[in-house]
């Protein structure tokens, strides 16, 4: 039975979740551990169903810290052990959104041509959906074909924000 240690981090875009095993982050979601708490263990009983969920403060310090960081602008890449769980395919999708620099976007079209599968354009939105890393691996910097802003796990108010943090969007009512 495997512990994964879970807190809350209040940030200027609202509470988030996190959660992380003795390998590195596993995951972030936008809102309480009150709410979100059942839906993290839910998802992660499919890699491994025997883990003890644990709230702890003290742990995941180094994740709070640079989140912390970058909302407050401080911070552009996240320099974090990770344990990401997931399908080949969706691991090598999140590598992808990896590389999107901080302030740029790419759409679902051109990371499927990236990774030479073209026609794969909504398998790469899938996988974009079930990112267990938002703002860490940044989903947010990723668009529609015509740059239009499309589903986000947060919200679009919280692609926005991101988007805007970024530099990437000056407003939407603009």
């Amino acid at each position: 039975m495997s512990p994964v240690y879970y807190r809350e981090l209040i940030t200027s875009a609202g509470v988030l979740t996190l959660a992380g095993t003795a390998h590195g982050l596993c995951m972030v979601q936008f809102g309480p551990a009150e709410t979100k708490l059942p839906v993290m263990k839910r998802k992660w009983m499919k890699h491994d169903p025997g883990s003890l969920w644990i709230e702890d403060e003290n742990m995941l310090d180094q994740a709070a810290e640079q989140l912390e960081e970058y909302f407050q602008g401080e911070r552009k890449e996240f320099q974090l052990d990770i344990d990401l769980r997931g399908t080949t395919f969706q691991k090598l999708v999140w590598s992808q959104l990896q590389l999107i620099p901080y302030g740029e976007t790419r759409s679902y079209k051109e990371i499927a041509a990236v990774m030479g599968v073209p026609k794969a354009v909504r398998a790469v939105g899938g996988a974009n959906n079930q990112n267990p890393l938002p703002i860490v691996i940044p989903c947010h910097r990723v668009v529609g074909a015509n740059g239009s802003l499309v589903g986000y796990a947060g919200g679009l108010d919280m692609k926005t924000l991101l988007l805007e943090q970024e530099g990437v969007l000056q407003s939407l009512s603009s």
